[in-house]
């Protein structure tokens, strides 16, 4: 039985089980639908409200509960938003459906056990104040996606600031960069959610937390996009996209025609700058044909281009890396070796060598670089470059603008995403690389196996592409950037810690709050005055 305000009792309308099972559907709906944002131009919009309706929920229940809905919401999240490693796991490496299909659910629960203790957290905190507990949702939220972006390696991909590239909250990406922006995001909905849930005479506060919502949102929308940095000149570029099938890649009766494509693209190149995609070279020097190599190195020797290049580097002895090389005129080789290795892809944790052998991976445990990498002069430009799902972590690319004098002035991601096949995967990693544009207002040049190969300018405008999964060449024009962010700034020397004690100093507010007013509440009552 219920009751109503009048005191009237009325039979319960579903059942305590139905209710809750409706909840978490309703929490996985959610997540499942902000999925469309990272991949959708404009639908900025939509993620606020999925969150929104997600801290509502979190509102209105236990501790427990909320659990089960954070688990729920972050579960369909990571599923929807990474279904595509299914492809890589099951077609490419071989495992079964089953077990494939397996290991993604499995991997998308376990990220969200920081999302579920999260909203425990703020179920058990919230004070009932919107403001106040808008700040609490939106610090406990950024814990949650700092520690998946960190421990165990991180996986940070769909962070919720992604979903904002194209909205008014990008405007603060050079300030706080992608989880400062998840931590706004979260916030303003949140705060919008809590307002629209107050009533009665508390109904001022339902105005109060619309409209501060609205004209936040209405104040980035209307600012100008602030420029940190000024140009220093320009490159011609010339940027490969061979779409090399992934089962063909590393099958030696199938890759002398591909090694050949990009041989011949990289010699023909004519632009100051030549870049091929990771692994474009799918064997290490020694292994290639003879006279390839010292061929390649002779040709960019002299003239006037330099190539930068994806190639395996080492031997048996002392180990493999996933490095890109780079030649240019007067100057001795140059090489990166890739620093944020995949788990399973590119080295195996300790006690998963069992799961990785059910899969036909090759080069799956490679060595890691140095965090700090310098970068490839090319003319007065300075190059730096990263690897696949490298420029996911932007406090790690920032480390590279610790010396100013010696900060790049151009980024070059090279990737194969071919692993994932024709899948969203291409443009996710898009948007990620749009983001570390904002955020550290630096060009980025983009050159890929299958997609998506582009140029990327400082305000995160991409302006020139080639169509995925298709062969080309694009040839395009680059302006480099110098001068340093206010992310760049402090993420170069501090990483992510300002961003975790300034989230942790409000949950701690927030337990402070709680404790003294439940001290308050539990207090001995005064002495009554009749005695």
């Amino acid at each position: 039985m219920a009751g109503d305000a009048a005191g009237i009792t009325t039979p319960d309308t579903a059942p305590r089980a139905w209710r809750w099972r409706r909840g978490l559907v309703l929490a996985a709906a959610l997540g499942a639908l902000q999925t469309a944002t990272y991949v959708a131009t404009g639908a900025w919009w939509l993620q606020l409200a999925c969150i929104g309706v997600l801290a509502g929920q979190a509102a209105r229940t236990a501790p427990r509960q909320a659990a089960l809905v954070g688990l729920g919401f972050g579960t369909a999240w990571i599923g929807a938003g990474t279904w595509w490693l299914f492809i890589s796991m099951h077609r490419y490496g071989g495992l079964p459906a089953w077990m494939a299909a397996l290991a993604v659910l499995g991997l998308a629960a376990m990220l969200s056990l920081y999302l579920a203790l999260a909203l425990a957290t703020f179920a058990w905190g919230r004070s009932g104040r919107p403001l106040a507990d808008a700040a609490l949702f939106a610090a406990l939220w950024l814990l949650a996606e700092l520690a998946r972006g960190v421990i165990f390696t991180g996986f940070p991909w769909l962070a919720s600031g992604y979903a904002q590239v194209d909205g008014p909250l990008a405007r603060l990406a050079p300030w706080v960069g992608v989880y400062g922006i998840g931590f706004v995001a979260a916030g303003l909905a949140a705060w919008a959610a809590f307002a629209l849930l107050e009533s009665g005479s508390r109904a001022r506060r339902r105005a109060d937390g619309l409209a501060g919502t609205a004209a936040v949102l209405a104040a980035l929308a209307l600012a100008p996009a602030a420029d940190f940095t000024r140009p220093t000149g320009t490159l011609s570029v010339t940027l490969l996209q061979g779409n090399i099938p992934q089962e063909e890649k590393f099958e030696t009766t199938r890759q002398a025609a591909a090694l050949e494509w990009h041989l011949r693209s990289l010699l023909a190149a004519r632009s100051d700058l030549v870049v091929a995609p990771e692994t474009s070279i799918p064997f290490p020097p020694q292994e290639m044909p003879e006279g390839v190599w010292d061929g390649l190195q002779a040709r960019f020797a002299t003239g006037t281009t330099a190539a930068l290049l994806g190639v395996p580097l080492g031997d048996d002895q002392v180990g493999y890396t996933n490095s890109a090389a780079g030649f240019a005129p007067g100057q001795p080789p140059y090489r990166y070796d890739k620093q944020h290795l995949v788990p399973f892809g590119e080295f195996i944790p300790p006690g998963f060598h069992w799961f990785t052998r059910l899969m036909n991976i090759p080069l799956g445990d490679f060595n890691r670089g140095p965090l700090a990498a310098p970068s490839l002069r090319v003319g007065s430009q300075r190059l730096a470059p990263n690897i696949c799902y490298e420029d996911l972590f932007g406090e790690e690319l920032a480390a590279r603008f610790e010396d100013v004098a010696n900060a790049p002035t151009i980024l070059a991601n090279i990737s194969n995403i071919g692993w994932f096949g024709e899948s969203s995967a291409v443009d996710q990693h898009l948007q990620i690389s749009r983001m570390r544009t904002l955020e550290l207002q630096r060009p980025m040049l983009r050159a890929t196996n299958t997609g998506a190969t582009v140029v990327i300018d400082h305000h995160g405008q991409v302006l020139e592409r080639l169509a995925p999964y298709t062969r080309g060449v694009l040839e395009a024009r680059v302006q480099g950037r110098e001068g340093m962010t206010p992310f760049a700034h402090w993420a170069s020397r501090f990483g992510l810690w300002p961003l975790g004690v300034a989230a942790a100093l409000v949950v701690a507010w927030a337990a402070w709050r709680r404790r003294r007013s439940a001290g308050v509440l539990t207090a001995p009552d005064a002495p009554d005055a009749a005695h």
